[in-house]
């Protein structure tokens, strides 16, 4: 069956191109063609559609968080997710494109809330603010139309990531496979943390999930609390945890 696919948004801004497709089930956000930056299923926008996505939230076996940065913001598909499935949850999001956001909102059901502070700036700049208030988790996902943005893979932003986390907090990631044999991420991610897992997904996404202390949780007990989560979130949760290695294997 022909899917009719209807451009319900197209822009430009000084960094590329933003689109934003109708297929009747689901919106789409584009930064070049034949790209997919978010997918929302209009009838369940707080259900994650991409592997990588439902992977960043592993962390949430490891953390009860009640206040998380989001770095990237896309079509806002992991503020909608943690917003419907924690309550009193706050979240910032910061996001270096203001037609990103605006399309989040007008397209892609993101939710308006107290509890959700969106912030148009630069991700690196936000991180070297005197005033940020430390969270559970801090979200980094910045993309643009030729693929991950190269500032999240270096030392110093790593570390400054780190330095606005709390002591038992976590730093979730989204990478490209070619990623995994990077000895400069790899040594910035050791430098400051100590219980560093990942995910390689069917899309060739490699997710870091990195705390600060170590989690001694068993492998039963890991399955058990995945096994909960996946009911509320919508998703399983299981195939990411089985995928899920310690960093280096």
């Amino acid at each position: 069956m022909q899917v009719n696919i209807q451009t319900l948004h197209h822009s430009e801004d000084e960094f590329g191109t933003i689109t934003v497709l109708d297929d009747g089930e689901c919106r789409i956000l584009a930064f070049a063609p034949n790209d997919e930056q978010s997918r929302c299923l209009k009838a369940t926008p707080h259900v994650l559609q991409y592997e990588y996505t439902q992977a960043m939230l592993l962390v949430l076996l490891f953390c009860q968080p009640k206040r998380v940065l989001i770095l990237g913001l896309g079509g806002g598909s992991l503020v909608t997710a943690l917003h419907r499935h924690i309550p009193g949850i706050h979240i910032t999001a910061v996001e270096l494109r203001a037609t990103v956001i605006d399309v989040a909102q007008r397209f892609f059901q993101m939710p308006r809330s107290k509890r959700l502070q969106i912030i148009q700036q630069d991700a690196d700049d936000f991180l070297n603010s005197a005033e940020i208030r430390k969270v559970d988790v801090v979200f980094a996902d910045l993309y643009h139309g030729d693929g991950v943005d190269h500032v999240q893979l270096r030392a110093d932003f790593i570390a400054r990531c780190a330095a606005n986390i709390k002591e038992d907090g976590w730093l979730v990631m989204n990478c490209w496979t070619e990623q995994r044999e990077d000895p400069l991420l790899r040594d910035a991610l050791r430098a400051h943390f100590t219980d560093i897992r990942t995910v390689l997904t069917g899309s060739k996404n490699w997710v870091i999930i990195a705390g600060k202390t170590p989690d001694f949780q068993t492998t039963r007990a890991l399955k058990d609390t995945a096994e909960h989560l996946s009911a509320s979130l919508g998703f399983s949760l299981i195939r990411s945890l089985m995928r899920s290695r310690a960093l280096g294997e």
